[in-house]
């Protein structure tokens, strides 16, 4: 039998004892708690869960997101596949399953309730409801239904959407909701119909509606939409209805840390450890019925060693009492794995980016907010006539596009402001939802080198400079790469400073926030490979007008 001495924390006590915890065969036989808490001795406190998050969006496969997020104390995940269940449908779902079946890490698989999000789109499949039980009824590791970001559906009582809702309900699984900005009314009948979380709120008084209506909240801190600041004060007296989530993480921000960052930030910041440990270790496995041990006897060995209860730095990862991670250093294998893609288009011409203009016209220009994923609506005037408008740099006005990947067709053009690029493009396969190609660039010329060096790799996000670029190559569904996890964050970590440094773009994460800049759920102004769309409206709109 094994054992550990530390100063072991109940969460549910709130107290902590210095004691021995024994464990065999992956699970805890007996906790001995022996004296007041020892200086010399680490902390053992129940493993960290992420409470939402798109494992492709880390662009890493689920073996490898496994190998960098065991180090940061991480037991277990809340993971939404519908970013290659929108490349692939039902197969790419399966193909999550399986390899997420290869690594310890306990990852809850949801059921992905939106695949198309919308139909102002294109994407590469469609889940209908008869795939939703299917997923549940077959594999056991899908535990939820992710979340349900067709709002306007649930709240009109689309058959549809609603069929995947009562499917879910029937079978007692979890209903992850996604509604940005709803509140008083609206809110309440979203969350009567079933969706109990959501993870898109952006300012307190919206959290304090759905919290008043039931709902159980997120905060979100990832790699582009940054919450938690909004939304931490709410957990001094909300805690138990609250979790942590990072949603969308790029693989060098995981490298740095994960939801143990989180719980440090909102200690420091005068959160009771107590409650700050209830959100992200405790209240994802009571919510979603994971099967994960809450540092109790006869539970699973999934606890975490920590130097102290400030910074949270983790010495020691076990999952089932196994040591997946020590000191920094995963010991998980590295896993390759086999590649599954949707690619159906050749390369872009040159003449296929022009975007004619007259004078007096008006853009409809998209505009980029840093660290989050809600977008301002602003206008900007033309003084000419031009045969290509490209760009104006002056004002910071830049052309983006939306490629679609999955068939050929016209490219969609409109316009976007706060990338901030002063030369060169940017695109990527990574496009949320359908996951087309989305490029922004200070001309033609680089743009569609840009798009065609993804073209050509099957997926990727890349950056161009005349005849500088990089690319990080993508050939799993065109949304992750497949290769070792350290060496994908050393490759986008280089890529990341080329748009900043040599390109001039001002954003905290360009390529993260150009991937939502597809995102039609959320508002105001996003662009699809069917054209700009009115988030607000709900629409198909022009991107002049005049």
């Amino acid at each position: 039998m094994q054992e550990i001495k530390a100063n072991i924390v109940s969460i549910a006590k709130q107290e902590i004892k210095f004691g021995t915890v024994y464990f065999e065969g992956g699970i805890i036989q007996k906790i001995i708690l022996e004296s007041p808490e020892k200086q010399d001795f680490g902390y053992l406190i129940p493993g960290f869960v992420d409470a939402h998050v798109h494992i492709e969006s880390s662009m890493l496969s689920p073996v490898q997101f496994a190998r960098l997020a065991v180090v940061h104390g991480t037991v277990g995940t809340v993971s939404d596949p519908h970013e290659i269940g929108n490349v692939l449908g039902v197969k790419g779902v399966e193909w999550m399953i399986e390899n997420a079946q290869q690594t310890p890490l306990k990852i809850c698989l949801g059921a992905p309730s939106c695949v198309p999000a919308t139909t102002f789109e294109t994407a590469g499949a469609t889940i209908e409801p008869a795939d939703i039980k299917y997923l549940f009824e077959k594999y056991p590791s899908v535990g939820y239904l992710a979340e349900v970001m067709n709002f306007p559906g649930v709240l009109n009582k689309d058959p549809d959407m609603m069929a995947k809702i009562n499917i879910a309900k029937i079978l007692n699984k979890p209903i992850d909701g996604h509604a940005p900005g709803l509140v008083g009314d609206l809110a309440k009948q979203y969350i009567e119909a079933g969706p109990s979380t959501d993870h898109e709120c952006f300012t307190a008084f919206e959290a304090l509606e759905k919290l008043k209506y039931g709902m159980k909240i997120i905060i979100r801190e990832g790699s582009a939409a940054k919450n938690f600041d909004a939304l931490i004060p709410l957990a001094h007296e909300h805690y138990q209805k609250m979790m942590f989530c990072s949603d969308d993480k790029h693989p060098d921000n995981l490298v740095e840390g994960h939801i143990n960052k989180l719980v440090a930030r909102a200690v420091t910041q005068g959160l009771d450890k107590f409650k700050a440990l209830s959100m992200a270790c405790v209240n994802p496995v009571e919510h979603y019925h994971l099967p994960i041990g809450l540092l109790a006897e006869n539970h699973p060995a999934d606890f975490v060693l920590v130097d102290n209860l400030q910074n949270f730095e983790v010495l020691a990862t076990y999952i089932n009492g196994k040591l997946v991670a020590e000191k920094g250093a995963s010991l998980l294998p590295n896993v390759l794995s086999e590649a599954i893609n949707y690619f159906e288009i050749s390369a872009k011409k040159l003449e296929d980016f022009e975007f004619e203009v007259s004078e007096n016209q008006t853009l409809k220009v998209i505009e980029c907010i840093d660290g989050q994923l809600i977008t301002n609506k602003i206008n900007h005037k033309i003084l000419k006539d031009t045969h290509n408008f490209e760009s104006d740099l002056t004002n910071d006005i830049l052309k983006i596009v939306v490629v679609n990947r999955y068939k050929p067709s016209k490219i969609a053009i409109s316009f976007i402001k706060n990338i901030g690029l002063k030369r060169g493009a940017i695109a990527s396969s990574v496009a949320h939802d359908s996951h087309n190609i989305v490029a922004v660039g200070t001309n033609d010329k680089d743009l569609c080198k840009a798009v065609n060096l993804i073209i050509e790799a099957q997926g990727g996000i890349s950056a161009v400079d005349t005849e500088k670029y990089q690319l990080l190559a993508l050939p799993i569904a065109g949304l992750m790469a497949n290769a070792d996890g350290y060496e994908v964050a050393k490759a986008y970590t280089q890529i990341d400073q080329f748009a900043k440094q040599n390109l001039g773009s001002t954003l905290n994460s360009p390529f993260m926030s150009l991937s939502f800049m597809a995102l039609l759920v959320i508002p105001h102004l996003k662009l699809s490979d069917l054209g700009l769309f009115d988030g607000t409206n709900f629409e198909l709109t022009s991107s002049v007008e005049g």
